[in-house]
């Protein structure tokens, strides 16, 4: 796949976000390539790990997930907080690439060229008076290992090449813009003598080393990670979006399910407007969504398979009981 068959096939299942999207699909598309080359080439070629800054529920997660699933690869997730929470990280460590081995059924080539994906990054900071578990600092260490490519032995004695295993971390990193706007150049001077503002505030909105320095992140552990994709915070029309668009939206898979009982289901925009402004209420972005919508459609699911009479639902407020109606469009008590 090329970067943009790659967008293409995101852009399915995933709203909005469009720059990151371009940054992961060329990011992913040379990693691989340089994996291809380093197999018939005398060249060692550096790896570049992948950092997504964005705030929580903007679909860092998911971006990553429909990835690996575009590439075909075998993908895991870890948290690391609850790497900073323990006292054995390198246990810890150990057995995130142990189900990125069982994610490939076992197979150990396939595993040494999948995708880790380790979330909240932006907590590994070391904590003042911190009584137990490892540093945020020490997290830090113990993951360069890894990221930098290593064999790593696991459990019966199988060992795993890290070398070719993209990495990308992710976190919210709250406080970063204002970091940035304390760092942003205050010019640029094009080669013609023309200022060009266009490229002066992509250099700017780029989230420098500096920038990570300066936040909490060890020199080394942010070095490992070269390619920077920024996502942005998800207003209330692509939180609509989110339900209604992609082919794995969530107002789609209940209508399915709800055909499967022969019922129609149709539900007015407002009602998508209003879920997604109780999403922003809640400041989680997208992860709110699916609670909110399973909440007002539980009891029609719950009514539906029994009735044989309900053909079809109309839901017309977050605030109103659902109507049902039957096969002739008469309304039901």
């Amino acid at each position: 796949m090329t970067p943009s068959d790659i967008v293409k096939y995101l852009d399915q299942y995933v709203v909005g976000q469009d720059e990151a999207k371009k940054i992961l699909a060329v990011a992913v598309y040379s990693h691989y390539k340089k994996v291809a080359k380093a197999k018939s080439d005398t060249v060692e070629i550096a790896k570049s790990n992948i950092l997504l800054v964005g705030s929580t529920g903007t679909g860092k997660t998911l971006l990553c997930e429909t990835l690996a699933r575009a590439l075909k690869v075998p993908f895991v997730t870890a948290d690391a907080t609850s790497l900073a929470q323990t006292e054995f990280v390198n246990e810890e460590i150990d057995a995130i690439l142990q189900r990125l081995l069982e994610k490939a059924d076992g197979d150990v080539s396939r595993a040494q060229c999948g995708i880790v994906f380790i979330d909240e990054v932006d907590k590994l900071k070391a904590i003042s008076g911190q009584a137990r578990g490892a540093s945020g600092e020490s997290v830090q260490h113990a993951l360069l290992k890894i990221m930098e490519g290593s064999p790593v032995r696991l459990k019966h004695g199988q060992y795993i090449d890290t070398t070719n295993i993209l990495f990308i971390c992710g976190g919210a990193f709250v406080g970063l813009r204002g970091i940035q706007a304390k760092t942003q150049a205050f010019g640029f001077i094009s080669a013609t003598g023309g200022d060009d503002q266009h490229i002066l505030d992509r250099l700017n909105a780029r989230v420098k080393p500096t920038d990570l320095f300066e936040y909490g992140l060890i020199p080394e552990f942010a070095g490992r990670l070269p390619i920077v994709a920024s996502f942005q915070d998800l207003n209330r029309e692509m939180l609509v979006r989110i339900m209604t668009v992609p082919r794995n939206a969530i107002y789609l898979q209940f209508r399915e399910i709800l055909r499967d009982e022969g019922v129609e289901l149709s539900i007015a925009p407002l009602v998508f407007e209003q879920i997604a402004e109780l999403a922003i209420e809640y400041k989680v972005g997208a992860r709110s969504l699916r609670g909110i919508f399973e909440e007002m459609i539980t009891p029609v699911l719950y009514v539906a398979p029994d009735d044989k009479r309900i053909a079809g639902v109309a839901i017309a407020s977050l605030f109103e009981q659902p109507r049902y109606v039957d096969a002739q469009g008469n309304p039901l008590s």
